[in-house]
């Protein structure tokens, strides 16, 4: 069995029971930095042994891993935070369980995008989840049908791509489109500013560094 297990994005206390019941349970639990994972397991007092499972090693261990699962084990993956498989590792060894029969229970709980949705005031209800923005092949291409969507869109971003983003944004879609910029959810810093794109591209212009994950929630296109 593998279970897909969301952390939370910020404020430790938004795991579920559930969530810390199988991350004790389980025979071993796969985590993207194991680093950041010891600080969540330390805090609930989970000593269930940690395997590091990323981007840049899971084509490698994928097979051993299903070898293991195969012969009886149970697993958990869990990203640094929110939830795993969403422009984090986890698609490649779910799709490879579902290959080999063995079953997926997939959680319910934290994910920055639709957090971010919802604080947004932006209408929800059909939206556009587009991740990462490519940093240069392939950029403007997106940026062009994210800008006639006619339904919110959802970007994510860090702190020193995000004027780029927003002027490129204001740009495309044009400099009063209304969008919101959700930095540190969860966490001591959040901030949650929604205004024209043209505004928040300003006001992140400002003095001061931006810091922290971030979330950028674009309206659609009107009529």
């Amino acid at each position: 069995m593998l279970y897909i297990v969301p952390t939370p994005i910020g404020n430790l206390e938004d795991i579920t029971l559930r969530a810390l019941n199988i991350l004790k349970k389980v025979d071993l639990v796969l985590a993207e930095d194991t680093r950041t994972s010891k600080i969540l397991f330390s805090h609930y007092k989970i000593d269930t042994p940690l395997r590091s499972f990323h981007a840049h090693n899971e084509h490698g261990i994928i097979n051993s891993i299903i070898d293991q699962l195969e012969a009886g084990s149970q697993m958990a993956l869990i990203s640094d935070a929110g939830t795993p498989g969403i422009s984090d590792p986890g698609f490649l060894l779910i799709r490879a369980c579902h290959d080999h029969q063995i079953p997926v229970v997939s959680l319910p709980g934290a994910t920055a995008s639709i957090t971010a949705l919802v604080a947004s005031g932006l209408p929800s209800d059909k939206f556009y989840f587009e991740g990462f923005l490519p940093h240069k092949k392939g950029r403007q291409t997106r940026l062009i049908f994210l800008s006639e969507l006619p339904c919110t869109f959802i970007l994510f971003e860090s702190p020193h791509r995000l004027l780029k983003c927003l002027q490129q944004l204001a740009e495309f879609c044009g400099p009063d489109r209304m969008a919101c910029v959700c930095r540190e959810l969860s966490k001591v810093h959040e901030e949650i500013r929604r205004d024209t794109l043209q505004n928040l591209h300003d006001h992140f212009s400002g003095p001061g560094k931006v810091k922290g994950e971030i979330v950028v929630v674009v309206s659609g296109k009107t009529k």
